[in-house]
């Protein structure tokens, strides 16, 4: 037997591609499943038909014979950031009474557009279209911005693909789009005619309307035979000219005037100047009540990292954070000296750009972008644009050298954040940004979630530590990998961890002093610091495995080199004392012993956080591969942290030969220095 009508809907398919179209369950609120002759059927068993493709007949067929309504299924207007061969949809459209792009018959979206509004769906629209315009959303969002020039008056006509369902039920055909050309050079005698041409047919996997060749020889017309993103087009036309193209709803949506030659979903309600009748059902509306109708009341979203249903805004807003984080870097970014467990991780947190992995300097052609690990030095080359890549501050539940994939990278284009000596992309933005409200309450709120949650860097430590009966005064002093980049370039006089214990000794005679070793040197990956197995005669204690949050928690003070425990003390508003130069001082929060050149203003606890977690990082999803939040991240480690961090077996097999090679490495720069 089927499930009960109280366990939701069911959906039976002819087609083997919609069953098995990923996340369509969760976009429908029900299962989806092919029908199997001689199988019983459930009260509330509706047929998925796609859109008036040739193969919805089937469906059709398929629910006469069983006596089920026919739904039709399309994607949604706001669908993914790939193509849709490349991924499956964070939207579609379900339509109990036609399908949106079929104008010879109503639709759900047609009853749904004619309905009136109140002041909050009002609002709810403007916020909708707001939020568009700002996350510079289309579609498809995989393509980059067109970033070659543009003539000062143009107007912009939009090709579709040979066969396009919506061209026919959109009362058009091939001849439409020639006379959509020809209107658009007619009407705009002094301007340009930007043609472009729609991305599967640029990606070289359908064909278009026109003779492009030919169209290329035409003074007037240009051609954009590239996939580009639409929104740099659309934001300066003068016009849009559309068949039956989605690009006149967004054209709507930057308040472009649009010239139809079909009949499109967006069309004949008095937004637009129409070349066909208006069939008699559709009535003058608002932007608005447009807006609401496609957006909110017939689309149905999934979100893109629960899986579970969500809101229009929501996606919105992640496809908004796709494309901000994709454009950060030149199209083609070349990335020298990386390894092959790294290279993966270059393509995620540099997606939107080209990657090409080099070996040598000479592999580089001057004036590209190149992207480099940390503080390497990029000569002889010389680059237009130097990125530098490192672990983010909430990176994982697992250490970096065994390999453990991270959750944040930095990607800095003025200098490092552990490099005191020259200005850095997060100096720069603590120095000068301007922190808004919304920010700053972000910034509160995952600071609060990152104390009460108790997460660290690389949230490894389990062990308990108890603060010792008596002692008036605790403080901590957390050791370094002495070889590591952040002492050697963020470092002040004192550079070692023993001549850290001296320093602190010397400075707090009375004090209780926990020295508590780096990971990574307690498992044997990294090169203890000279002299370092002899740290407890100089403190009160020396603890491997106690959790960092434990430690945090009950001391009254810490002193670090260039620790990020420092950091961390400060979020637990814990006294700090630095001895190096790291990117959290000079900014009126710690107790600086070698202060920091070019730094000075005062920030709060919240500015820092907002620049250092929220704003300087990317944070990329290990399970979706697209770019994500802190807050996001927070409940990655969260959850990661929960199951435990288990190495596999190959991993732990490695960990031996990364050991050599890491201490090898150690030695090496602690020779240079």
């Amino acid at each position: 037997m089927g499930p009960s009508p109280e366990a939701g809907p069911v959906y039976l398919t002819a087609s083997r591609a919609i069953a098995r179209l990923a996340g369509l369950p969760a976009l429908l609120g029900g299962p989806v499943g092919r029908h199997r002759p001689g199988r019983a059927v459930a009260a509330g068993t509706r047929v998925l038909a796609w859109g008036r493709k040739p193969s919805a007949a089937r469906a059709e067929t398929l629910a006469a014979a069983l006596g089920l309504p026919v739904l039709r299924l399309e994607d949604g207007f706001a669908r993914s950031v790939g193509l849709g061969a490349e991924e499956p949809p964070l939207s579609v459209v379900l339509d109990d009474v036609g399908i949106y792009y079929d104008a010879t018959a109503p639709s759900r979206l047609e009853l749904l557009t004619a309905l009136p509004l109140d002041q909050t769906r009002i609002d709810r629209a403007r916020t909708l279209i707001d939020l568009w315009r700002q996350g510079r959303v289309s579609k498809y969002n995989q393509a980059r911005e067109y970033d070659g020039p543009l003539p000062e008056a143009y107007v912009l006509v939009a090709d579709q693909t040979a066969g396009d369902a919506s061209i026919a039920w959109g009362l058009a055909g091939p001849e439409s789009f020639s006379r959509m050309l020809g209107a658009a050079l007619d009407e705009h005698p002094g301007r340009t005619v930007l043609l472009k041409v729609h991305p599967e047919v640029a990606a070289g996997r359908k064909r278009g309307h026109f003779d492009l060749d030919r169209l290329r020889r035409d003074g007037r017309v240009r051609v954009l035979g590239e996939a580009v993103h639409p929104v740099r087009l659309l934001e300066r036309a003068a016009a849009v000219y559309t068949v039956t193209s989605q690009l006149g709803f967004e054209a709507l949506l930057w308040e472009r005037p649009v010239r139809t030659f079909g009949m499109p979903f967006y069309a004949g309600w008095g937004l637009t100047a129409d070349d066909l009748p208006a069939p008699a059902r559709r009535r003058p509306v608002s932007l608005p009540a447009l807006v609401h109708a496609a957006l909110v009341d017939y689309a149905r979203y999934r979100d893109p990292e629960t899986g579970g249903p969500c809101s229009a805004e929501r996606v919105v807003s992640w496809l908004g954070l796709q494309r901000r984080m994709r454009e950060r870097f030149p199209a083609r970014v070349y990335a020298l000296g990386f390894s092959a467990w790294k290279r993966p991780l270059v393509r995620d947190f540099l997606q939107g750009s080209q990657i090409r992995f080099v070996t040598r300097p000479s592999q580089v052609p001057d004036g590209a972008a190149l992207a480099v690990w940390g503080r390497r030095d990029p000569a002889p080359v010389r680059p237009g644009l130097l990125i530098r890549l490192e672990d983010g501050f909430l990176r994982s539940v697992g250490l970096g050298v065994d390999l453990v994939r991270p959750l944040s990278w930095v990607a800095d284009t003025q200098g490092m954040y552990y490099d005191a000596g020259v200005p850095s992309a997060l100096e720069a933005l603590l120095a000068g940004l301007t922190f808004s409200p919304e920010l700053l309450d972000r910034a509160r709120a995952l600071r609060r979630r990152l104390v009460a949650e108790g997460v660290t860097k690389y949230n490894v430590d389990v062990g308990r530590w108890r603060r010792p009966a008596g002692a008036a005064r605790v403080v901590l002093v957390p050791g370094q990998v002495e070889a590591d980049a952040s002492i050697r370039f963020g470092g002040g006089s004192v550079r070692t961890n023993m001549g850290l214990l001296r320093a602190v000794r010397l400075l707090e005679p009375d004090a209780y002093i926990v020295y508590k070793p780096h990971p990574d040197v307690v498992i044997g990956m990294r090169s203890a610091g000279v002299g370092e197995n002899a740290a407890d005669s100089l403190c009160d204690a020396v603890v491997l495995h106690a959790s960092m949050r434990d430690l945090l928690e009950q001391v009254d003070a810490i002193h670090v080199l260039t620790s990020l425990a420092g950091f961390e003390a400060l979020l637990r508003k814990k006294m700090v004392f630095c001895h190096g130069r790291p990117f959290y001082a000079g900014w009126g929060l710690t107790r600086d012993l070698d202060p920091p050149l070019r730094r000075g203003r005062q920030l709060d606890l919240d500015e820092l956080v907002a620049g250092a977690l929220l704003v300087y990082p990317t944070y990329c999803h290990p399970v979706t591969g697209r770019f994500t939040t802190a807050e996001a991240a927070l409940d990655l480690l969260l959850a990661q942290r929960e199951r435990g961090a288990v190495l596999p077996w190959w991993r732990r097999a490695l960990r031996p030969c990364l050991a050599f090679l890491k201490q090898r490495k150690d030695r090496a720069a602690g020779e240079e220095q």
